[in-house]
Formats: structure tokens, C-alpha cells, sequence
């Protein structure tokens, strides 16, 4: 995938990317992989699992290109499914490739996406599925996600982990289900990777008409024109653009660098809100010596900045969490 055409419309280039596939030597595979990416000056998180490969990544398009190339050489990952947009500056710190138990964390070791997955729905048809009555639309991300914005019609879970995800359904089953033939179910997330193994749980637990966004919200995103769109708000993405909209433009929210949930322009006027050390979700949740701490790092990254200098700032969720 030639990447040089985005690289107009951003001076760095993102790539958010996954594969489910048989992966037995993890470990041999990490240290070329992470070589790779510092020598081609793209920084970001990618994990290693026995299930596949997942993460976010960036850097010049050559070298997006290059890793990319890489990745499509491993057992089965010449169809790894990749989600391309742009940054104005690198969004990451660091270059990091681990070894994971899962490459999304669901908790559920009998749920195999290779083997059954819900129906893949195009950005393009995905509007005439969730405007139908006859279809739940459930948010499968994590609570601060849907916060910064979600698809109209859409039930949040109000989960704080993807591992709370089976057993709010379990929970909640009958009263979403009801009794008699089992309504649609249509799912979303962030880039498609959590569907794969929420629609592969629901359809082991016996619900037959699932269906989930292919490429998931980014490519949503991407591809529909916004006066058609039925997405409200904008989409958190887990690095230092913390949020994108329509046509993935970087969105308005800030980052709240002790709680780490997304905060709009609104909250940002807030009395509470405070760049770098709280905001008005998790004042409370702080006292006076950890807001001096986190005000103090704010200082130094501020100033390290001026000087142009990196400096490493507080960790982002990376692409496993929730």
C-alpha cells in the first residue's frame, strides 16, 4: 500500500492496522519488527499474540510503507486490514512492539474471530442498517470513547474495559433481546478489531442475525460524505491526536493527562479544567500534592517543547486497551 498520496494532506502518516492469525513463535518476530520501525522513524505500539497483530503506528509514508511491507510478509498478514489517515505532528513518544496474551483484550479464551465472525456491513449500507427499528445498535467501546461521540440510535454499555463487555451483555440480554426471534444486532468500534470478537461472542452465545461497521468507525469516517452521516460527535483514537472527525481531520477535544479521558471545548472553560494536570471529571479524584505533581510535569513538557527538545509525556491507552 503506497502511502505517498496522503502525505500532502499531513506531514506524518497513520496507520492503524490489525490481523487475526496464527502467530507460534511471537517472540522470534518482535526484535526485527521493532528494528524495522526505528530505523524507518516510525513510532507507535504494535502487539504480538499466538491470535495476530495489532497497533498504531507513524511516521513518513516511506516509512509506513516499509513496516507495512514487513507485516505483510508474516504467516497470513498479507490481507491485514489497514486503516490509513494523517497527523500535523508525530502523535506518538515511542516505539514499542510487545508480546500479549490477545491482541484486543477480551477475556474470553474460547472466542476464535477465524472461525466465526457476524456479517461485515460497508460504510456505504451501514445507515440503512442502523436506521432500521428492527436493528440494536450497541457501542462496544469503552465509556470515555462514546463520550467524545457515537452513531445515532447506538446503546453505550457504560464499560470502562472491553473485558466488561460479555458479562454486561449476559446481564443485559433479555431486556435487549426480548422474547421470540432475536432482533439485528449491529456493533461498532473504533477500527473493526473489538467487533471481531464481540460479534464472534454474541454468536456463540447463540444470537444469529450480528452484524458489524467493516473498517469500523475510521473508515465510516473516511469514506461517507458528512452531510449523510449518522455519526454525532467526534472519534477518540488512542494517541496524541485524541480525537478525528469526518474525512479524519484531527478533532477538537484535548487530552486530560491524569484520567486520560477525552475533554471537549466546552469542559475545557470549565473552573476545574486545568491543561496537563485535571479536569472537571477527576478534580475530585486528585488531591493537592498530585495536582502539584502532574502541574509541575505540565511545566517541563512546556518548556521542553519550546526548546524543541522530546519529552515523554503521559502514556495514551494503547491499541489494547479496552
Amino acid at each position: 500500500m503506497d502511502t505517498s498520496h496522503r502525505q500532502s494532506h499531513g506531514s506524518v502518516i497513520v496507520a492503524a492496522l490489525y490481523r487475526f492469525t496464527r502467530l507460534d513463535n511471537c517472540a522470534a518476530l518482535r526484535a526485527p519488527l521493532e528494528q524495522l520501525c526505528r530505523e524507518n522513524g516510525v513510532r507507535g505500539t504494535l502487539l504480538l499474540a499466538p491470535e495476530g497483530i495489532n497497533g498504531t503506528i507513524a511516521g513518513p509514508s516511506s516509512g509506513i510503507d516499509a513496516v507495512l511491507k514487513h507485516i505483510r510478509s508474516l504467516p497470513d498478514c498479507a490481507e491485514v486490514d489497514v486503516k490509513l489517515s494523517t497527523a500535523s505532528t508525530m502523535p506518538f513518544h515511542r516505539t514499542k512492539v510487545r508480546l500479549k496474551r490477545e491482541i484486543v483484550t477480551m477475556g474470553q479464551p474460547d472466542i476464535d474471530p477465524r472461525a466465526s465472525v457476524g456479517t461485515y456491513v460497508s460504510p456505504q449500507d451501514w445507515n440503512a442498517l442502523i436506521a432500521d427499528p428492527g436493528t440494536i445498535v450497541i457501542d462496544t467501546r469503552n465509556d470515555y470513547e462514546v463520550a467524545a461521540g457515537t452513531f445515532e440510535r447506538a446503546i453505550d454499555p457504560k464499560t470502562a474495559s472491553f473485558r466488561e463487555f460479555p458479562d454486561w451483555f449476559r446481564q443485559e440480554r433479555a431486556r435487549l433481546l426480548g422474547e421470540g426471534k432475536p432482533p439485528k444486532v449491529a456493533m461498532f468500534c473504533t477500527g473493526g478489531i473489538r467487533c471481531e470478537k464481540s460479534t464472534a461472542f454474541l454468536k456463540q452465545e447463540g444470537v444469529e442475525e450480528v452484524y458489524h461497521l467493516k473498517g469500523g468507525i475510521l473508515k465510516y469516517l473516511e469514506t461517507v460524505p458528512e452531510e449523510e452521516s449518522l455519526w454525532r460527535g467526534e472519534c477518540f483514537v488512542f494517541d496524541q491526536r485524541v480525537t478525528v472527525g469526518h474525512g479524519l481531520v484531527e478533532g477538537t477535544h484535548s487530552l486530560c493527562f491524569s484520567c486520560r479521558r477525552p475533554v471537549n471545548e466546552e469542559d475545557q472553560r470549565s473552573p476545574l479544567y486545568e491543561a496537563g494536570v485535571s479536569c472537571a471529571a477527576c478534580h475530585g479524584e486528585r488531591n493537592d500534592e498530585q495536582r502539584a505533581s502532574a502541574r509541575e510535569r505540565h511545566r517541563q513538557e512546556t518548556l521542553a517543547t519550546k526548546r524543541g527538545v522530546a519529552h515523554v509525556g503521559a502514556v495514551l491507552p494503547g491499541p489494547d486497551a479496552g
